[in-house]
């Protein structure tokens, strides 16, 4: 193998809490040649890396800046408050961060919500990551509001979570380092990922398309017209005789021709 014939990889970041598998998995069955890298980057560091060059592409959190890097939202998750099972804000299936009013809130440093006011007490310092804070609510201290994923991802089978209506919400977006034109692998990811069909227009595998078979046309006019082409070159002067003289098909009964029995058309009627 030579080294044009080296197939070229593509690298996906991805944030904390983000599962790829799905596009991954599309990504695998329709271009098998091209490896697929995974790159698991907090979210303080992914656009760095997407800059850096490092990846072609990642699942990041927004807002980035647009400045440089291109971005397709794709979802919007739910906002949830992890707190111990026994603890009373378990008893409801929703809450308002009113319900937070006498929590100790931990906001860990790579925290991803964007507070306009941290409602609850203040906590006497902030962790350093998600993780720790998952520790401290573990052990009884505050509690931590989070996107789902992230509860999901760091899930204990002492903790739950539930859903904090009126808090900010996490969105999660596709984003690439800007460039004219836009790379083709980075393009098929793209097409991937809004759920373009593998025969698409924009897409690098399209299905050619089938050429037109030959001789079926002649086949088919020949099939069609044989009858008549038949009829034609088997009558004569169209009167329903064949050209050796014999009928070429019945006659109704008392047509204009007569038919078979033309020759009783001439016998005169007996009168009473």
């Amino acid at each position: 193998m030579t080294g044009s014939e080296v197939p070229q990889a593509f690298r996906l970041a991805y944030v904390p809490g983000v599962t790829p598998a799905k596009w991954v998995r599309i990504w695998n069955e329709r271009l098998p040649d091209v490896p697929l890298t995974l790159l698991q980057v907090s979210s303080a560091e992914v656009c760095g890396v997407l800059r850096s060059g490092d990846a072609d592409a990642g699942f990041v959190r927004l807002p980035v800046d647009r400045t440089d890097l291109s971005a397709i939202p794709l979802y919007t998750e739910t906002t949830v408050v992890v707190v111990p099972k026994d603890h009373v804000v378990a008893a409801a299936e929703e809450i308002t961060t009113e319900d937070l009013a006498d929590e100790v809130l931990w906001q860990p440093l790579d925290d991803t919500l964007d507070w306009e006011e941290l409602p609850g007490l203040p906590p006497v310092e902030r962790p350093a990551t998600t993780a720790d804070a998952i520790e401290l609510v573990a052990a009884g201290v505050g509690v931590l509001v989070v996107p789902q994923s992230l509860a999901r991802l760091h899930h204990r089978k002492d903790l739950t979570y539930r859903t904090v209506t009126d808090a900010p919400t996490s969105r999660v977006a596709l984003s690439w380092p800007q460039a004219e034109p836009t790379p083709d692998l980075v393009e098929e990811f793209i097409g991937i990922v809004r759920g373009r069909t593998v025969n698409s227009t924009r897409g690098r595998q399209q299905t050619p398309p089938q050429p037109k078979a030959k001789g079926k046309r002649p086949e088919a006019a020949g099939k069609g017209g044989g009858a008549g082409a038949r009829r034609g070159a088997g009558t004569a002067g169209g009167t329903g005789k064949s050209a050796s003289g014999k009928s070429g098909g019945r006659t109704p009964r008392g047509g204009a021709s007569g038919g078979a029995k033309g020759g009783r058309a001439g016998k005169p009627r007996r009168r009473p």
